[in-house]
């Protein structure tokens, strides 16, 4: 059964924000990234398991799948994959004290 994929507000933001900012640089290599990205959402209607536990919480429901040097986090729930954020994949989301 394939599941619903929710993307968040943050998740959105985020990837806004990427695209204005790669499109600095260039306008067709913001749009593949962010097609990319959103390309993630149909693989995890399908395979909401796919990508890898995120190393800094190691929790099986909160997952990560990356997309050239981003990081597309989100949790997988009963019947919904909800994208929670997405980063760049040189940033370390463990909280300061953990590091």
């Amino acid at each position: 059964m394939a599941h619903s994929v929710v993307w968040s507000e943050r998740a959105l933001q985020d990837v806004e924000a990427l695209g204005e900012y790669i499109a600095r640089d260039s306008v067709t290599y913001a749009r593949a990234v962010v097609r990319k990205i959103f390309g993630v959402g149909y693989k995890l209607q399908q395979f909401p398991f796919s990508g890898r536990v995120v190393p800094e919480f190691q929790v099986p429901t909160i997952r990560e799948f990356l997309v050239y040097s981003y990081r597309v986090i989100y949790h997988t729930g009963a019947s919904t994959v909800t994208v929670l954020a997405v980063v760049h994949g040189r940033q370390n989301l463990a909280p300061e004290e953990d590091r």
